[in-house]
């Protein structure tokens, strides 16, 4: 009676979790048994693939010492550093081309790799958000040739953001970016070619030198209920990838220094920086401004974060930095005109991070 109850329960004359791991088992004993199928007796396994095998300990040497690559010769270490979590693709390639070949040398250096790509950016696949946070921020490219940029605004500002920077602001698309975001933020103020609009007073509103020649960054004290924070807005210089002159970016750094010196300058110890600084935190060029706040993509985000460009992102050149504030949560918004995505982060103003 009891071994009829049994089988009753379970249908199948065992457990259904135990007997679907069987079957994965089986399946995967197949699969194991089709793709290494001659490899036993093949005295060859060891002795193939070697080249296989050098790319991957290359590949695996390129990701560990990357800052140690120069940028003498056409800004290849920034170059390298811009594209770094990208090298991770090698990974799979590696590996299918080494059971191609039959290799057991070449699989086992694939590991190299891997290992190294999950120790720098394993910590990024899962999802650090938090729930709380009593400041939203928002920043967005918006591209000189936006064809849209009263919807543009709209999309943007329907983020919930209560601060919003905006970047690559034409004089004639002002007047449109001030009247579609006139109804959400009461306080704005436009230095050059960059913006800031807040729900909250604006006041101290000044021009930023980023040793330009004209005006692409800004500062402004905004009162937030949890106190006074300065926010910086910047649009630094691009970069060009040029097969003549490599990586050519040395504007992008001269005005990375002069930016990192006004935040280091700041009388106010909460700050915010948002904007298009041309560079990912990988790119040892920005450590002026990165050696000193946070990453909120980094820190709380979910994933890569990639802003640019928004047809297919590959990079997040886009940011949201952080000084003597708590980040809480950080992520992309839906894509726009511009050919870069909109990014926002929530944050603590009133956390302690003296700790």
């Amino acid at each position: 009676m009891a071994q009829q109850a049994y089988m009753t329960e379970t249908d199948n004359g065992g457990s259904g979790p135990e007997h679907s791991r069987t079957r994965i088992r089986r399946l995967m004993n197949r699969l194991g048994k089709r793709l290494f199928a001659g490899w036993r007796g093949d005295r060859r396994v060891w002795r193939r693939g070697t080249v296989l095998a050098a790319l991957a300990v290359m590949t695996a040497l390129v990701m560990v010492s990357h800052a140690q690559i120069p940028n003498v010769v056409g800004n290849l270490g920034s170059l390298i550093e811009t594209f770094l979590p990208w090298l991770g693709a090698c990974v799979p390639v590696l590996l299918v081309l080494a059971l191609v070949r039959r290799s057991a040398t070449a699989l086992i250096a694939v590991l190299l790799p891997a290992i190294v790509w999950l120790n720098l950016f394993g910590g990024l696949l899962g999802d650090k958000a938090g729930s709380g946070g009593d400041l939203t921020v928002a920043t967005h490219n918006v591209n000189a040739d936006n064809p849209d940029p009263s919807g543009t605004a709209r999309d943007v500002a329907a983020s919930g953001a209560d601060v919003l920077a905006l970047e690559e602001l034409t004089t004639s698309a002002v007047p449109v970016y001030e009247k579609a975001l006139a109804s959400t933020y009461r306080y704005h103020a436009v230095e050059g070619t960059v913006g800031l609009w807040s729900k909250y007073p604006v006041t101290g509103v000044r021009a930023v030198d980023i040793k330009l020649g004209w005006t692409r960054a800004m500062r402004a004290t905004v009162t937030t209920p949890a106190g006074q924070v300065a926010v910086y807005v910047a649009h630094l210089p691009s970069v060009r990838v040029k097969l003549e002159a490599g990586f050519t970016a040395r504007q992008r750094d001269k005005s990375a220094d002069a930016l990192g010196e006004a935040i280091a300058d700041e009388r106010l110890t909460r700050v915010v920086l948002l904007g298009d600084l041309n560079g990912t935190m990988n790119d040892r060029a920005l450590n002026g401004v990165t050696s000193q706040m946070r990453s909120t993509q980094g820190a709380v985000g979910s994933g890569f974060g990639f802003s640019w460009p928004a047809s297919f992102p590959m990079a997040r050149i886009d940011q949201i930095m952080v000084k003597g504030i708590e980040p809480e949560s950080s992520w992309t918004l839906p894509r726009t005109p511009s050919d870069h995505l909109p990014v926002a982060a929530r944050m603590n103003v009133n956390a302690d991070t003296s700790s």
